[in-house]
This record gives structure tokens, C-alpha cells and sequence, in this order.
């Protein structure tokens, strides 16, 4: 049985606690929270009758701690990490892992010499019809790739924004290609391969914030295809879709719903036993944009840790989408495409 400690109750901290603290996870449990603010912490902690703290090196000293889940401010993960490495306790954090490629690199380095396993939250990856596309790529039934397009099209009304000061600001947050299209830019670059060169534009069109609620985004991919990354948290009166689309020569697929979690789509050129199956099979629309993949996500890291299991989204993985997100925010400021790799002059992301 793996113990695992929330730093962070914020609002993401509501659906780790409830898969760990309702034993929905195999040789997993809750065994404490903490915040900075004792009233977060004080109500997860009762509502599933663990301790809490609002000192996170207090909780590790006084706790036995075998997973540390860090669900603070994005700009924060790499101050938090660093702190809870020397622990030598697995760590989890939530996306995206920072805000600047050097905190990233510090924070892999870091758990690299602690000797940790060190997870990054892309629980998109684990969602049934993401693995089904997923499936047929490695399979080679899309042939040549032509387009790989995701779009998120959420509500975030300016109460969202408000519920927390940090949200928006360039210094902990970013805009809703940080944040709310993480997941999705991952997914386009996990799906399409490597990414050659971006060109982005950006604007702030409801909310009251430093960064982006609106931003569109085309990728030429090493591969020579193209892709599309449209992301706006200004839809109104309420969430439209988190999508994913993949075109290639040899079929067509596009996963929908509210969080990339229903087959739309799934035609192929040369049909196999089961096709006509797939759309009944793998339709289920979750109930909030988070989704089902969360779940699926924890029972790896446990798989992981346990078994010695090879994971799917570490530290490099997660740096990956950072730098294609830290790409992105260069071209917006300079109105120029980015080449692949390089390192940020002008994007203001973790900037004070």
C-alpha cells in the first residue's frame, strides 16, 4: 500500500483526493494534505479523516510518505519539487510542471539525484479512445500523416479567474494554452511526432488577465505534416468540446466530447475486424472536462512504483510539451515562426 500526500487543495486537488481518499485506486490511500491556507487543507483533510498540515516539510517529517502530489500554483511546482526531492519520496505534480525550461531542468535533475521517480499529470493519455487512435498509429493505418488538429473550446468565466490571484498572471499561471490546453498540445506532439516549427497568435477577448484566453496556434512537424492547435476558455454560456483530429492518407479519426473522451470519427480506408464497433464501444462522454483518465493515470504511477514499470510521462516528457508550450508564447510575442529547438528570449511565461 502506497501512501500518498496532497501539497496543494486547490480546485484540481478536489479530483485527486477523491479517487485516493475513496480507495478507487489499487495499493493507493490518501494519508495527508496540506495547504497554505488552513481552511483548503482542513476540508479535504476532514472529509476523508486524514491529517493536515499547512507546512508541507512539517507533513513529511510527521507523516509516512510514499507518493508526494504537487497541486500548488504552476509557477510554484519547480519551488515545490526541488524542497520535497530531498525527501526521497516518489513525486507527482500536476501540469504543466513549470512555467520556464531551466525550472524543468532543475526539477528533473533534482529527482535524477534523489533517485525518485518523478510523474508528471497528462491523464489525457490514459482516456479509452486516445489509446484506440493511439493503437492504430503505432499500427501504421494512417499511413503518411497530413494534419493533426486539437481544439478546446471551454468556458472560464472571470469568477473562475477571480477565485485566486495567481490565475492568468505570466508569473504562476500563463493563459489557456498553459493551462486549461496543456493536455491537448501534448497529446497533438504525442500523436504527430516531433515538432519542426510554430507560429502563434494570441488575445485576451473576455477575460481580465495578464496572458491569453484565445490563441490559435499551426505546427509543421518533422514528418512534414501540419497541425492546428486552437484553445479559448471565452466560449459562452458553457464548455463546447476538447477535441483531438488526426488525418492521414490512410484514415481519418477524431476523438470529442468535452475531454477528449468520445469517438466521433474513425474511418479507415482499409477496414479491419472490430471497426465497425468502435464507435458504439468507445463514446462515453465524461461529466466534467476532467474525465475518466485520471483514474487510469494513478493506477500506472502505482504500477510504476511497485513493479519498477517504465512510466509514460516523466520529467522529460514533461518537458517536452513545456518547451513546444515556451515555443509557442515566443512566436506570439515576437510575431515570428519558431524553430524547434531553442531556447526563450522574449516569452513572458514565469516571468515576475
Amino acid at each position: 500500500m502506497l501512501n500518498f500526500a496532497i501539497v496543494g487543495c486547490g480546485r484540481i486537488a478536489k479530483r485527486h483526493s477523491e479517487l485516493l481518499g475513496h480507495n478507487q485506486i489499487n495499493n493507493a490511500r490518501l494519508a495527508a494534505v496540506c495547504d497554505i491556507v488552513e481552511s483548503k487543507a482542513k476540508k479535504i483533510g476532514q472529509q476523508f479523516s486524514v491529517p493536515y498540515f499547512i507546512d508541507m516539510h512539517e507533513m513529511m517529517q510527521k507523516v509516512r510518505v510514499d507518493v508526494v502530489v504537487v497541486l500548488t500554483e504552476s509557477g510554484k511546482h519547480a519551488e515545490h519539487v526541488l524542497e520535497l526531492a530531498q525527501y526521497g519520496k516518489h513525486i507527482v505534480v500536476e501540469k504543466p510542471m513549470a512555467l520556464t525550461l531551466d525550472d524543468a531542468d532543475a526539477m528533473i535533475r533534482a529527482c535524477d539525484t534523489a533517485g525518485v521517480k518523478f510523474f508528471v499529470v497528462k491523464q489525457n493519455r490514459f482516456n479509452v479512445p486516445v489509446i484506440k487512435v493511439r493503437e492504430a498509429l503505432q499500427a501504421g493505418r494512417f499511413g503518411k500523416l497530413v494534419m493533426g488538429t486539437v481544439r478546446v473550446r471551454w468556458c472560464r468565466t472571470q469568477a473562475y479567474y477571480d477565485q485566486d490571484s495567481w490565475r492568468g498572471t505570466w508569473a504562476l499561471d500563463g493563459g489557456v494554452l498553459t493551462n486549461q490546453a496543456s493536455h491537448h498540445v501534448d497529446l497533438l506532439e504525442w500523436m504527430m511526432g516531433e515538432v519542426e516549427s510554430v507560429f502563434a497568435m494570441s488575445t485576451t477577448a473576455l477575460a481580465k488577465i495578464e496572458a491569453e484566453d484565445t490563441a490559435v496556434v499551426t505546427l509543421r512537424f518533422k514528418n512534414g505534416a501540419l497541425g492546428v492547435i486552437e484553445a479559448t476558455t471565452a466560449v459562452r454560456p458553457k464548455d463546447l468540446e476538447g477535441s483531438l483530429s488526426i488525418l492521414g492518407e490512410g484514415g481519418s479519426v477524431e476523438v470529442g466530447g468535452f475531454a477528449v473522451n468520445r469517438m466521433k470519427v474513425w474511418n479507415f480506408a482499409e477496414p479491419l475486424e472490430g471497426d465497425d464497433d468502435v464507435m458504439e464501444k468507445y463514446s462515453v462522454n465524461p461529466p466534467n472536462v476532467y474525465g475518466f483518465g485520471h483514474q487510469a493515470y494513478y493506477e500506472h504511477v502505482v504500477d510504476c512504483i511497485l513493479n519498477d514499470k517504465q512510466h509514460l510521462v516523466d520529467g522529460l516528457v514533461g518537458r517536452k510539451s513545456l518547451e513546444l508550450i515556451s515555443a509557442i508564447y515566443e512566436s506570439i510575442e515576437t510575431g515570428r515562426e519558431i524553430p524547434l529547438r531553442f531556447r526563450p528570449k522574449y516569452s513572458r511565461l514565469g516571468s515576475n
